[in-house]
């Protein structure tokens, strides 16, 4: 193993790929990390990582987890702001983090995800009814895929699923949008969004621990009745975990999602051939959704801490030490495969890092794949006759990348001969 000098540069450079101008589309500069420097060195006690290979080496390697404080800081004194309880599962090591997903796992099971679909189905059906230009005939209105479809439909979903009532929704949405920047390098994070953050992580537990009494007295088939039960019986589960546990299943049950869903039919909009090659052979539609988790994945950044001394390609990484985990670039190394700077809905395969790998692999993957896959599938002759309209409009959110705005129009007639 070696040690790998320290190259102030590259933090300059690793600070761009959190300007606005290169959210829109960082996968040229992606490339460029993987080609120029693959595993970098900014700082002390940071690296910073962009082939898949490597990527996916730490992800699975017991000697990375999570630290007390798990932020990779980009400049001194830039903590990040509080994001989810810090006693969630996303933040914590074994046997905690084990202890506490073994609790939920069984609601995300792919069997007990295919019974929400027949909902899920619903739903999608309602929203998209709802919308000008959803009836497949009639004529197509202007409309903003993300507030129609995209947002409202993985929001409902996980709503349900943990028995949050429909008039709440909303200001879960507002909550979760505000704690998902909390994830991104507390140097971009301003003074006051900083407070509106903490605000939000307030009155969104605050929310929680008010549910709870209610949902005790009548407990329903949902999460959240469940979880009070296992807390009731004096099951291993303190009342701060449940709560921090339902703040992050109902911000990560919709955000990802939510991303997902709007970066497919992007994609497909801007591949005519692709949507084409989709039409013809609609039962293409999971491996569509499998390439846009591939190729514009909603997580773009995964950091680990290393937990005792470990080694990333060759190099030393000291105990203490941050690892960021470039998944965009990742996801586009040509040696995971051909092409992959290209968006084809005909690449078989589920190997990316999309949800991520090992034990912190996203639990909510299969219900975020039967969402998309359905959102798709109700779209799907809807598209041919629309386009975009305008310039997409991104969130200026880093880790959770994703569309604002996804406006779209019907397209203008085909000219006769």
């Amino acid at each position: 193993m070696s040690e790998l000098p320290v190259r102030p540069d590259d933090l300059r450079a690793l600070a761009t790929l959190f300007t606005p101008g290169v959210v829109a589309d960082p996968y040229p500069a992606y490339a460029r990390w993987r080609t120029e420097r693959p595993v970098a060195r900014p700082r002390e006690r940071l690296y910073v990582i962009s082939r898949f290979a490597d990527c996916e080496a730490v992800l699975a390697d017991p000697a990375f987890g999570r630290a007390a404080e798990d932020d990779a800081r980009l400049g001194p004194g830039q903590a990040r702001s509080d994001g989810p309880n810090a006693r969630s599962m996303l933040r914590l090591n074994p046997p905690d983090h084990t202890r506490l997903r073994r609790m939920v796992s069984r609601a995300f099971t792919p069997a007990r995800v295919r019974e929400l679909a027949p909902r899920v189905e619903s739903l999608t059906g309602e929203l998209l009814d709802a919308a000008p230009g959803g009836a497949p005939t009639g004529p197509v209105g202007r409309f903003d895929l993300i507030s129609g479809l995209a947002q409202p439909l993985p929001v409902a979903v996980i709503s349900e699923l943990l028995g949050i009532p429909a008039e709440d929704r909303p200001r879960l949405v507002a909550w979760s949008e505000a704690l998902a920047r909390a994830l991104d390098p507390g140097f971009l994070i301003a003074d006051e969004e900083r407070q509106r953050m903490r605000t939000a992580r307030d009155e969104f537990a605050g929310y929680l621990r008010e549910l709870l009494p209610s949902r005790r007295r009548s407990p329903g088939d949902d999460l959240i009745s469940a979880l009070i039960g296992v807390y009731d019986s004096g099951g291993p589960l303190t009342e701060d975990e449940l709560i921090g546990m339902c703040m992050l299943l109902l911000i990560a049950g919709h955000e990802t999602t939510r991303s997902l869903i709007g970066g497919a039919v992007l994609a497909l909009l801007r591949n005519p051939a692709e949507l084409g090659a989709l039409l013809a052979d609609p039962s293409l539609v999971e491996q569509a959704v499998e390439e846009a988790l591939r190729y514009d994945p909603p997580v773009q950044v995964l950091s680990r801490f290393a937990l005792r001394a470990a080694e990333v390609a060759g190099v030393t990484i000291a105990p203490g030490s941050f690892v960021v985990m470039l998944v965009g670039a990742a996801n586009r190394d040509a040696a995971l495969c051909a092409d992959a700077g290209h968006f084809s809905v005909r690449r078989e395969g589920r190997r990316h890092l999309a949800f991520g790998h090992g034990i912190h692999f996203c639990l909510g993957a299969p219900l975020a794949r039967l969402e998309a896959a359905i959102a798709l599938r109700r779209l799907l002759p809807l598209l041919p006759r629309l386009r975009i309209a305008g310039e997409p409009q991104w969130r200026p959110n880093i880790v959770l990348r994703g569309l604002e705005h996804l406006w779209l129009e019907e397209a203008a007639p085909a000219s006769g001969p």
